[in-house]
């Protein structure tokens, strides 16, 4: 479903749904992330009581095919279908909104919108937001010419962040080959084989793309989100990090008309 005109994704402003709007998690790609997602919007929502929150109802499905396989032509099971089936049974539900915390999915976000009349958030549209339309209410500094994607080798070779930040005149770098591979290795190999990791793994990754030009760097795979959240806030001094998850969140909470919590 088309915006409707609320406030962008990283707007502080209350969004335009109704207090009882119901949230739809397409969860379990991957099931960490979709429990940090959950605890993000619930700490960054302004509430004083249990009633204040955000009502969502999850469907952690971890047996949705994998994504970036589909895309690489790796296997022929298509997650498309898969999603948008899981999008009707949230709308059974009565879910008004739908939200997508997957990078990759987002290659399949038409399907998934098409499946319901419910309004769909996805990380991309979150993370594109921030940097494109609200960096200055959320960042230091002018909006970055170029920025640098740290994702799947799916969300990558879908063109998905690629196509979406050069439509607003902003170019997007990626890391070479032996810095795809360790950013692969922690999102596969760290994160979602339970063995944890954090971004350390991949500081000379984010110093290559800061030597090429990039004034960001985005966290596109919610993966690295969850690494991001292990972090220690000195490891990657002087880098500005732009989490799609953490703006799929803030979002969510806006368009379910609730308040973002005031920072501190």
């Amino acid at each position: 479903m088309p915006d409707d005109g609320a406030p962008s994704p990283g707007d502080d402003r209350p969004g335009s749904g109704p207090a009882g709007t119901l949230v739809g998690v397409l969860g379990g790609v991957g099931p960490l992330a979709t429990v940090l997602f959950m605890e993000r919007v619930v700490r960054l929502t302004d509430a004083a009581r249990d009633q204040d929150h955000v009502d969502m109802a999850v469907l952690q499905h971890a047996t949705v095919p994998d994504r970036t396989a589909f895309v690489l032509g790796r296997s022929a099971d298509d997650p498309g279908p898969v999603l948008a089936a899981d999008a009707r049974r949230l709308a059974g539900l009565g879910a008004d909104l739908l939200v997508l915390p997957c990078n990759t999915a987002h290659a399949f976000a038409g399907a998934v919108a098409a499946a319901t009349p419910a309004l769909l958030l996805t990380a991309v549209d979150a993370a594109v937001s921030a940097v494109c339309d609200t960096w200055t209410a959320r960042f230091s500094g002018p909006r970055p010419e170029v920025v640098g994607l740290l994702a799947t080798e799916g969300t990558i070779a879908s063109g998905v962040y690629l196509d979406a930040f050069s439509a607003h005149g902003v170019k997007t770098l990626v890391p070479d080959v032996a810095g795809q591979a360790a950013v692969t290795a922690l999102i596969y190999d760290g994160i979602k084989a339970g063995r944890g990791g954090d971004l350390t793994a991949l500081a000379g990754v984010v110093a290559d793309l800061r030597s090429r030009g990039a004034g960001a760097v985005v966290l596109g795979c919610t993966e690295l989100s969850v690494a991001a959240e292990a972090t220690p806030p000195d490891r990657l001094p002087g880098v500005v990090l732009v989490d799609a998850l953490d703006e799929l969140a803030r979002a969510t909470v806006l368009r379910a008309g609730r308040r973002l919590r005031p920072a501190g």
